[in-house]
């Protein structure tokens, strides 16, 4: 565990300080734009500038979150953004937008991309495609388990896992509440955290049962050995937070017992969890209480005290000549680095003469800086003395010295283009649109297929050979939608292997990188679903280099940003349905309530916000899906969207001839919502 990474985070400067002298060996910032914590206090150009020297200083790395997705005229920025930020010396990008990787490698070729949660990478397979894709490292999901984890960090690329800090309810990159709700994207870096207000499966308008206990693996980190980087969450939290998390992982790596009591007074949500990393997910919904608020300002001065100085990083040997009628020259060597400093021709000594002990008391004075002092060898003729303050003198060079060569060392220098985006033609608009329609169970299906260009077939339709039977006549017409959350990676292969042979259905819907892995490895005709957060043209233009025949654009981009989007490949939009708010691992009804998942007769199947909508939740065997209240409605609008080829239409519990009666176009019942197609994000 000795080469594993601490990863702390910083919202702040104070708070990047804190923690390289709390401990950590890598921060990551986000800036004014382009980062997934709009809401932290972040850092500006200057800012930045200062944080890769304070992190270089001391040897540590400095990650850059840019992890957003962008729109086409964001586009120019960001890749100023991106120069400027490689020519201060950061380490990496931490980048979900498959658009903004591209245009990373465009403006820094050399550039070193580390693939975000928001990615939704859940798999091995998942994992090594971004490997072999050029990037360097992957966070993936949070709800995974131990094994899963070992499995990712096989296939050879850096790993980098949360231990210790906020979960969210949903998986990231897959949340779609706080945007629908409330217009404020958590994919575009403006989370609401609507999942802390009340939910309730029983009515309770004071349950929060989309609150989730926050992570801690930090007494368990003997049981990730060989993970890379460990990675602490809380860009938003105080220094006092990142203090005392760094110094209690430090603890942990270096076999101590952490004080889980200390970390949970500084703060919790009604304690930890680590339920997903060993697979028993129960107990893990909590809140922030009074009594935790309370607890945590007791230790604050105690936390003080874990960064009130500077952190010694670096051990000093000095070699001093002190020879008759020539300048005094002091040879600093820290970690291979030699600096020199020359002072003034030493002078006769009237009593006491400059010896090796008096040297080695004044060069020892390195106060608050980040080294220490190791072997001072000298070489002194008789009789001759340097004042104190010289040598003082001396000393503060040597060390201003040695810490500009360390951060030189340190700084990476990259490659930095002159590319400026250049968007594709805008393509001709589609002679017609077509319905694609979602089903969730076969006799839909037999209703939607003959008005249908492609019917999207449900994962439990699409791993069952029962079911397929029934509708292997419609093979064309058929695009199979695995596990939006793949538990199972063997089985779920396995299944679509056995299904693409048996029945020759050859199309999948791919909701996450792992699907695209699973895709190309069975050789399967690949689409795109919205899940992928496909938001701008180039990311659209990505897709193609990945062999995807279409794609469905993010339901969180504005009309016009969609008709303004320039690809040639196929282009369609949600229109129709409830849209899936969260997709999470965890029931919020079963924490709530006696519900029995199989065969699902206790379970009511919403939750009520505290305004009294009901809010449909369908369970899955690995995952959960939170849908919206109201239905998405658009295809009455259709002609509205010039610049697309498909609409989708998802089926939940539609009866054949409410099936029928939706795809025909006409306006549902009850209440209806046209997304964020008008009021954007």
């Amino acid at each position: 565990m000795k080469n594993t990474e601490i990863l702390a985070p910083a919202g702040s400067m104070e708070t990047l300080l804190t923690a390289l002298r709390s401990g950590a060996d890598a921060v990551y910032i986000g800036g004014k734009r382009f980062s997934a914590r709009n809401n932290a206090t972040n850092f500006n150009n200057d800012d930045i500038i200062s944080a890769v020297r304070e992190c270089h200083r001391y040897g540590a790395k400095l990650y850059l979150a840019v992890n957003t997705i962008i729109s086409d005229d964001e586009t120019e920025d960001f890749c100023e953004y991106i120069k400027f930020s490689a020519k201060t010396g950061v380490d990496a990008y931490i980048v979900q937008d498959w658009g903004c990787a591209e245009l990373i490698k465009k403006c820094v070729p050399d550039a070193v991309l580390h693939a975000s949660t928001q990615m939704s990478v859940h798999t091995a397979m998942g994992a090594e495609l971004l490997k072999n894709l050029g990037w360097t490292r992957v966070v993936p999901a949070r709800e995974i388990n131990g094994q899963t984890i070992e499995k990712i960090h096989h296939t050879g690329i850096e790993t980098e896992i949360f231990v210790h800090g906020a979960l969210c309810m949903s998986v990231s990159g897959q949340c779609y509440m706080s945007a629908v709700m409330g217009s404020r994207s958590a994919n575009r870096g403006c989370c609401g955290q609507a999942c802390r207000l009340p939910f309730s499966a029983t009515g309770n308008k004071n349950f929060s049962a989309l609150s989730l206990k926050d992570l801690s693996l930090i007494p368990r980190v003997n049981e990730l050995s060989g993970v890379d980087s460990l990675k602490i969450e809380g860009r938003m939290k105080r220094p006092e937070y990142v203090a005392s998390a760094v110094n209690e992982l430090r603890k942990a790596l270096d076999g101590q017992a952490p004080d889980m009591d200390f970390l949970k007074g500084i703060f919790s949500r009604s304690g930890f969890t680590d339920g997903y990393f060993t697979g028993k997910c129960e107990d893990m919904f909590g809140v922030r209480e009074k009594e935790d608020v309370i607890s945590a300002q007791a230790l604050i001065p105690e936390v003080h005290e874990i960064y009130r100085h500077e952190r010694k990083v670096y051990t000093i040997n000095f070699n001093v000549i002190i020879k008759q009628n020539i300048p005094v020259k002091i040879i600093a060597e820290c970690n291979n680095i030699t600096a020199e400093a020359n002072g003034d021709i030493p002078e006769k000594a009237l009593n006491r003469p400059t010896n090796a002990e008096s040297l080695k008391k004044q060069l020892s004075k390195l106060g608050d800086t980040v080294f220490s002092m190791g072997m001072v060898t000298a070489d002194i003729d008789d009789g001759l003395i340097v004042p104190a303050g010289k040598i003082n003198a001396l000393r503060r060079e040597l060390t201003e010295k040695l810490t500009e060569m360390i951060i030189s060392v340190n700084t990476p220098r990259k490659v930095i283009t002159d590319y400026k985006p250049v968007f594709p033609e805008k393509p001709a608009p589609a002679e017609k649109i077509n319905i694609r329609t979602f089903c969730v169970n076969t006799e839909q299906a037999k209703v939607a297929v003959n008005a249908s260009e492609y019917i999207i077939l449900a994962p439990n339709l699409s791993l069952s050979m029962p079911f397929l039977s029934e509708l292997v006549e419609y093979r064309e017409k058929i695009i199979l939608s695995p596990p939006r959350f793949i538990a199972d990676e063997e089985r779920t292969i396995s299944a679509l292997k056995a299904v693409k042979e048996k029945f020759g259905i050859d199309r999948l819907m791919c909701h996450t990188p792992d699907c695209i892995a699973i895709g190309k490895k069975l050789d399967f005709k690949l689409h795109g679903n919205f899940t992928l957060n496909i938001f701008n043209s180039f990311s659209a233009e990505y897709m193609k280099t990945l062999g995807f025949e279409d794609f469905i654009i993010s339901p969180e981009a504005k009309l016009q940003q969609i008709n303004n989007i320039r690809t040639d490949l196929p282009v369609g939009v949600l229109a129709y349905g409830k849209i899936p708010l969260m997709l999470t691992r965890n029931c919020p009804i079963k924490n709530e309530s006696d519900c029995t998942v199989i065969p699902f007769k206790k379970c009511i199947r919403h939750i009520t916000d505290r305004t009294g909508r009901e809010f449909p939740v369908i369970c899955s065997p690995y995952y959960t899906e939170i849908f919206n209240s109201d239905c998405l409605y658009m295809l009455d609008r259709l002609e509205s969207f010039r610049n697309i080829s498909f609409a989708v239409v998802m089926l939940n519990g539609e009866s054949p001839e409410q099936t029928k009666t939706v795809i025909s176009g006409k306006k549902p019942s009850g209440n209806i919502t046209r997304g964020l197609y008008y009021r954007g994000i």
